[in-house]
């Protein structure tokens, strides 16, 4: 969800002009009219919407080094939840497994929290408190462990504000799970906003999406947009359709520019949920001596199609627990373990799709064993011994398991299910 505080004039990184900024009615109306992302709450009886950042699995091993005590109560902030997919994933997976939760939902519109509060009844979830406010308060709830802020602090007239708010309200060895946009992956749509902001402002909601559609449908085929394919939400639906492209408060973060903002508010990056994507090894030789951080700016650069970076954060100067390696335990997530050890045995390199890319996995068969034992509750030591390896050769294949796995948030640890 958006926020606003002040009146005045702001100045959007990604453009060359100096815009009225927006008042609060204008971003609050918006999700009145559009709660986002649109959502039926019956279709709760059907389905769970999962996703990143705010997966308990990725949490753990992106913020705590996969050795997360899960008996422990986890205090979540969801700010700015918007109709509820970080939300009611979370709680649903705490209350599934059992694990101890307190959740606390803030956001400005009334209208998407109604529908968020609907998702959670119908699946009969009490863990969660439901607030209309603003997550710039959010100490005033906290702290918290884990703070979920997907989608918002983008549009916030000061970002930095708001990352400030969110790391005052964080608890000890607590973390964030974060997505901002980025803006290669998102060509031609800043200078549409601007455009359709300039034409329809003074028109209602509804019937400013109609008059953009039509505008858009009449754009030459070589517009940076319509050639754009990572681009898709505003098909899906008229709240999509706003979101994209006639948002009166939008701003993209290259890599540079997010870990700055981190820096300056008193966080440090914990990984990106896909840190492949950002891998510059993978896309051209990689020059002596060159930072990280420069390094993954450069990769942004090349790749092109990084719409949002969607990642983790802790308290600077933090570090993630080192558990003893052989204690750790792995989880496949979204691959089944018999069905990749099948094709490795086979000598196969099966394919993920990761953001509209094609990925292969090349492992060597006798890693076969290995990958077969992983179910998310035996450790590295107990899937050593029940895969019929000897310690130094399981643990000299491991790595090269991790290599390829580790980068696209196919293998994580967690202790979640112990």
């Amino acid at each position: 969800m958006c926020e606003k505080r002040r009146t005045g004039c702001w100045i959007n990184p990604d453009r060359d002009t100096i815009q009225a900024r927006p008042a609060i009615s204008d971003v609050r109306d918006q999700y009145e009219a559009f709660p986002y992302p649109a959502r039926d709450p019956a279709e709760e009886a059907k389905r769970l919407i999962t996703g990143s950042p705010s997966h308990p699995l990725e949490m753990d091993h992106c913020l705590w080094g996969g050795a997360r005590d899960w008996s422990q109560p986890l205090r979540v902030l969801v700010a700015g939840g918007g109709t509820g997919d970080g939300l009611i994933q979370l709680a649903q997976m705490m209350a599934s497994a059992k694990r101890p939760a307190e959740i606390t939902y803030i956001d400005l519109s009334t209208a998407a929290r109604a529908v968020a509060e609907a998702r959670a009844k119908v699946r009969g979830l009490r863990n969660i408190t439901f607030h209309t406010g603003s997550l710039l308060d959010a100490g005033h709830y906290g702290p918290f462990d884990y703070i979920d802020c997907c989608g918002v602090l983008h549009h916030l007239p000061d970002p930095a504000a708001g990352f400030t708010a969110l790391r005052a309200a964080l608890a000890p060895h607590g973390g964030m799970g974060f997505m901002v946009y980025a803006p290669y992956g998102r060509s031609g749509v800043y200078p549409l906003q601007e455009a359709f902001g300039t034409l329809f402002a003074d028109m209602p909601a509804h019937q400013r999406v109609a008059a953009a559609k039509s505008v858009l449908a009449a754009l030459p085929a070589g517009h940076p947009f319509k050639c754009n394919p990572n681009l898709g939400d505003h098909t899906i639906g008229d709240a999509e359709f706003y979101d994209l492209l006639l948002h009166s408060q939008d701003r993209a973060f290259d890599v540079p520019a997010l870990l700055d903002i981190l820096d300056e508010t008193g966080w440090e990056l914990a990984g990106f949920a896909l840190a492949g994507l950002y891998d510059l090894a993978r896309l051209a030789p990689v020059p002596d001596g060159m930072a990280t951080a420069s390094s993954m700016a450069v990769a942004e650069k090349l790749r092109g199609t990084i719409k949002t970076h969607v990642g983790y954060a802790r308290a600077s100067g933090q570090s993630a627990p080192m558990p003893d390696p052989d204690t750790r335990i792995p989880h496949l997530h979204g691959v089944p373990a018999a069905k990749l050890a099948e094709a490795i045995a086979q000598g196969r390199a099966p394919a993920l799709t990761v953001e509209r890319e094609r990925v292969q996995i090349t492992l060597p068969p006798d890693t076969a064993p290995l990958i077969a034992q992983i179910n998310g509750r035996q450790s590295l030591a107990e899937i050593y011994k029940t895969a019929g390896l000897s310690p130094t050769q399981a643990r000299s294949l491991w790595p090269r398991i991790e290599a390829q796995l580790l980068p696209w948030g196919v293998l994580l640890y967690s202790r979640f299910l112990v």
